[in-house]
């Protein structure tokens, strides 16, 4: 009433639709800074259907029944499932191994059904094409047993009409996927030949025309991807984190090739690939080496129990559900120091022996997030919102205070100078500061 009194009404109102300028330039300034601030969280949940089909029975953590999982680990925190694809499983399950053949079932009639559950319960669907009739990775890249005739440009053009043709239908079906891995833990090529070939597989000393029929693949993959999704992002799936100079290479070639895709995805396993330092050291390479692409952990895991078979590295957590947490827990710490990262995903997170009656009763696997023996949800499911960052621990009780210059990250590691050209949350002042 005062202001009003000595203000005349015609700077009143140029004064306000100032204010109003001020405000709208500050909503959009904040908006658009959180643009790129955005987190992926959840699982690989592949199996789910067929767990669901034998009587697998989930529960909380304190023993009350889950009656869908989906919307339960939705209301957890997480907003992505990764489901893979394989060309044709049931062929694919004679040549796998026999521990493995129950965990091949995901053709494309799965994956539209599990796909609408997923996006119809509001989650985002990451799809890992695998471009093969079982599992691919690093040391098996078999090429589908249809597709073993056809000569290097036969095979393009199939590429692009098969992840077309998914697409379309995943479409029509009403699960269009939100991010698309075209192959999975490619390090090394893939769509080699027939089982125990040693053709076509990329190296890096391998031959020039391997590493250009493999990326001549990858770019038939990816223009199906933009035709069918436009709005999705491409995954480019790696998983040696701790061979940096094979990850350079490979990584290098693709921008040499000036391949399109929008994200370098990463597999670590701390019991293959070694302590946090490794992948910590292998984001920094890749930061340092300014692709231009956001990184998302696609696979990460870590046993509840006992050692998965076949573990190679020596661990820093116990094999308990303690130990699991713990894994988690430091893991998202260490991956908030890199602004590049966003998304995080705990594969075959599913894994629930509890109640079943089939051939997954067994429960050998106890990286999962239940428990095998009474299907009750453990500490690390819970843990997996922190990567959101509103809930990350901050270690250092000195960067709460108003008087403290420095900067540093959102987990509390000291910066040497203010970050004038690194995205990210920063802390300076006692105060939450997103650049």
């Amino acid at each position: 009433m005062l202001f009003r009194t000595f203000v005349p009404e015609y700077e009143l109102k140029l004064h306000q639709m100032n204010l109003l300028r001020i405000i709208i330039a500050f909503v959009i300034t904040f908006c658009s800074s959180y643009t790129y601030a955005q987190k992926y969280v959840g699982g690989d949940l592949s199996l789910l259907t067929k767990y669901e089909s034998q009587g697998a029975k989930y529960k909380d953590k304190d023993g009350v029944a889950i009656s869908d999982l989906l919307v339960y680990v939705k209301q957890q925190g997480w907003n992505t499932i990764r489901v893979r694809l394989f060309v044709d499983p049931v062929k694919g399950q004679t040549i796998t191994d026999a521990s493995n053949k129950k965990e091949v079932v995901q053709d494309l009639a799965y994956v539209k059904e599990l796909g609408k559950r997923i996006k119809d319960t509001g989650l985002y669907f990451l799809l890992d094409f695998q471009y093969s009739d079982t599992y691919a990775d690093p040391g098996k890249q078999w090429t589908p047993e249809d597709w073993q005739s056809l000569n290097d440009t036969q095979l393009q053009q199939t590429v692009y009409d098969y992840t077309l043709n998914c697409l379309q239908e995943l479409n029509d079906a009403g699960a269009t996927p939100d991010f698309i891995q075209t192959g999975n833990e490619i390090s090394y090529g893939m769509l080699w030949g027939a089982k125990g070939t040693n053709a076509n597989r990329c190296y890096i000393n391998s031959s020039a025309t391997n590493w250009t029929r493999f990326i001549n693949l990858l770019k038939q993959a990816g223009k199906a991807c933009r035709e069918a999704c436009p709005s999705a992002k491409i995954i480019i799936h790696s998983e040696r984190a701790a061979k940096t100079d094979v990850l350079t290479d490979f990584f290098d070639r693709m921008k040499d090739a000036n391949l399109d895709y929008d994200i370098i995805g990463l597999s670590y396993y701390p019991y293959f690939h070694g302590k946090l330092t490794v992948l910590a050291n292998a984001l920094t390479t890749l930061e340092n080496k300014n692709y231009g692409k956001q990184i998302q952990i696609v696979e990460t895991g870590y046993p509840s129990q006992w050692a998965v078979p076949g573990t190679t590295e020596a661990v820093d957590y116990a094999y308990s559900v303690d130990g699991q947490k713990q894994f988690i827990t430091d893991l998202i710490e260490m991956l908030m120091e890199h602004p590049l990262v966003n998304g995080l995903s705990w594969w075959w997170a599913e894994a629930n022996a509890n109640g079943c009656t089939g051939d997954l009763k067994n429960g050998w696997y106890n990286a999962g997030l239940f428990d095998n023996s009474n299907g009750k949800a453990l500490d690390a499911l819970y843990e997996m919102k922190r990567f959101h960052g509103e809930n990350a621990a901050v270690k250092n009780p000195a960067i709460n205070s108003t008087n403290d210059k420095d900067w540093y990250t959102i987990s509390g590691s000291r910066l040497t100078c203010e970050p004038t050209s690194t995205k990210g949350i920063f802390i300076n002042n006692g105060r939450k500061i997103v650049r």
